[in-house]
């Protein structure tokens, strides 16, 4: 186990309130579906809230209490093969895009799962407990906190395949202060460019903080001088690119890229539509007008390319993104919000919404770090078995969980990916 898990525990090493926060977070996430959007898969790609919500219990289950409580005793020894993720060390499972056909057990059933799971877990971090152990419950918050973020994504998917256009959540208060308040017509200001010398700079984590295994060793890369834009691309740019003709011209696009264009129909970013009074988009607060001056979000990383493409500038590489990123306050529109959806920039200089509101793509591969290894065991499938044929994003997004996020953190998905909230900031060399 790596050694910055150990060091991130508590002082008193008592991870009890930490685990309760993260197991209470999900279920407040969960709060409202009914056992029907709790269990339907709307693509292979996403996965049903009620088995998230199984699959985060299976990793206590699996990975800590049963090597590590004697006395433990499984729910139901069936959920092994129903909720093992890709974990090939472990078992076998039920194939993953088949997730929606488990109407049984029910969202009941499955709750039940989790307090039986948490009782074990308190009975567990009340006693003496080593460190690898805590190591491994740390990691299993960690990772409850990915599947929060991937039980709003998923949730957003399959609401939006409903012609009732129905809300995840409906606005019932305001969280979310000045930003919530711009005109929905109101546009961005116009990008500005910060300029970065370049230079020998040392990336990846390290501290006393938790990261995953793929954030480190710490390592140096040569930059070349660049400059990156102050915000994200707009949503009023993105409608810019459509007038132009983006999604027509194959001279913007990677191969790959214009294979999808015309495969799949693109048009637009995901979930947007064109009516008479311009687009609107599906959110988890439901059908509404797009907004100009939020980020342009549910892009994959073939339109980012050609976006920065046809705006004459590039994609930042992982690196220069987080130099950029290192010293700045890890703040933002997170999902603890209330918005849950990107808001326009906060006014103000120099580099903004680099946490929070969309993911970012970047133009670098998910690939081993100089000196990478991965973990012994189950825990060594967790990210390094995954680098090949992805791309890096970074700085979180307003489904992320406050917390959760750190200039470090590398997210990574296919290139054709759509349905996080994915985005873009441009890049430029001078």
């Amino acid at each position: 186990m790596h050694a910055n898990l150990l060091s991130s525990l508590p002082a008193n090493r008592d991870l009890r309130p930490l685990f309760r926060q993260v197991r209470m977070a999900s279920r407040e996430l969960a709060e409202g579906l009914s056992d029907a959007d709790a269990t339907v898969q709307s693509m292979p790609d996403a996965s049903p809230a009620k088995w998230h919500l199984a699959h985060t219990t299976w990793f206590f289950e699996t990975l800590v209490l049963l090597p590590h409580l004697a006395s433990y005793r499984p729910f139901d020894a069936r959920f092994n093969f129903l909720f093992n993720s890709y974990y090939e060390s472990v078992g076998l499972r039920f194939p993953r895009g088949r997730r929606g056909m488990l109407t049984r057990p029910t969202l009941e059933t499955v709750i039940a799962y989790r307090q039986h799971v948490d009782a074990a877990m308190e009975a567990l971090l009340q006693a003496e407990v080593s460190d690898p152990v805590l190591a491994l419950v740390e990691l299993g918050r960690h990772h409850e906190q990915q599947h929060q973020e991937l039980l709003l994504t998923d949730i957003l998917h399959l609401f939006a395949q409903n012609p009732l256009k129905p809300a995840y959540r409906e606005y019932d208060r305001l969280e979310t202060g000045a930003r919530e308040t711009i005109e929905a017509g109101s546009l961005p200001r116009p990008l500005a460019f910060l300029s970065f010398e370049g230079g020998v700079a040392t990336i990846g984590h390290e501290g006393k903080e938790f990261a995953f295994d793929c954030e480190g060793p710490r390592h140096k890369v040569l930059l070349e001088p660049y400059r990156l834009a102050d915000r994200p691309v707009a949503n009023a740019e993105w409608l810019e690119f459509i007038a132009d003709g983006g999604y027509r011209n194959p001279l913007l696009w990677l191969s790959d890229g214009w294979a999808r264009v015309r495969a799949e129909g693109w048009t637009a970013p995901l979930y947007w539509e064109s009516g008479d009074e311009g687009f609107m988009t599906t959110t988890l607060r439901g059908w509404r007008r797009v907004e100009p001056a939020a980020p342009v979000t549910h892009v994959s990383f073939y339109e980012a390319e050609a976006f920065a493409r046809w705006a004459g500038k590039r994609l930042p590489s992982e690196a220069e993104w987080e130099v950029a990123a290192a010293t700045l306050p890890q703040k933002g529109n997170f999902a603890d919000s209330g918005a849950l959806r990107p808001l326009p920039a906060p006014e103000g200089q120099g580099l903004r919404q680099m946490f929070g509101d969309v993911w970012e793509w970047t133009r670098s591969a998910f690939s081993p770090y100089p000196r990478f290894r991965p973990a012994p065991g189950a825990p060594g499938e967790y990210n390094g078995k995954f680098m090949s044929g992805q791309l890096v994003l970074r700085g979180g997004s307003c489904a992320t969980p406050a917390g959760h996020i750190r200039p470090s953190y590398r997210n990574f998905f296919p290139p054709e990916a759509r349905w996080q909230f994915s985005g873009l900031r441009l890049a430029e060399d001078f």
